[in-house]
């Protein structure tokens, strides 16, 4: 699949506990349907066959959407599910050794949190990049300092791939986002674990997709 910038409006970041409520599958579809452009499988606690049976019934839900599925540092879970790439972050493996055994047409992402990240991430092996911490958030207590607004939008200057912002975004941040020049931002708790996982992915650009 060829990823653009559009695919990086609106991406869902999933989160199993978050999600134990309403079901990941019916979160995920439930979501696309209120206009999620991009899914990531993000479950740092499952095994690889765990990940590999999810990662199966995400792709079978999303067959037909033309929403690229991607997973979380699992290359093994990547390539057994045949989804469309993989996201892996700074310690997470070489992006070279990485796109070597993904293939050439698969997706791979790299989540940045400074512009050090970014300067050295080389478009010819990488197809978008995650930016953030933007602000604090309770589903990935591991990050470096948030960066601000103001930050995301110094850092995502400094690249011509497809960015996404990441870290505690809301509905409410849509429109500072993307006046960083962010390509669109990635969400976890803002769908994941909500009573209507449509409505809350409505609520940052409405019924557009």
């Amino acid at each position: 699949m060829e990823l653009t910038p559009a695919h990086m409006r609106l991406y869902l970041v999933t989160d199993r506990s978050l999600c134990e409520r309403y079901g990941l599958i019916n979160t995920v579809t439930a979501a696309v349907k209120g206009g999620v452009t991009m899914v990531q499988l993000r479950d740092k606690h499952a095994s690889t066959k765990e990940r590999i049976d999810q990662a199966i019934a995400i792709k079978t839900v999303l067959q037909g959407s033309g929403v690229p599925f991607v997973i979380n540092d699992d290359l093994e879970a990547a390539l057994a599910a045949d989804v469309d790439g993989i996201h892996i972050g700074q310690s997470d493996g070489d992006p070279t050794a990485v796109r070597s055994q993904l293939g050439p047409d698969k997706i791979l992402g790299l989540s940045c949190e400074s512009e050090a990240d970014v300067l050295t991430a080389d478009p010819k092996v990488l197809n978008y990049l995650g930016i953030g911490t933007v602000f604090a958030t309770g589903t990935k207590t591991d990050h470096k300092p948030a960066i601000g607004v103001n930050g995301l939008a110094r850092i995502a200057a400094l690249t011509h791939l497809p960015t996404v912002a990441i870290g505690g975004l809301k509905a409410e941040h849509t429109e500072a986002v993307l006046s960083a020049d962010a390509d669109g931002l990635a969400v976890v708790s803002a769908i994941c674990g909500q009573d209507n996982p449509e409505i809350a992915a409505r609520a940052f650009f409405g019924d557009a997709k």
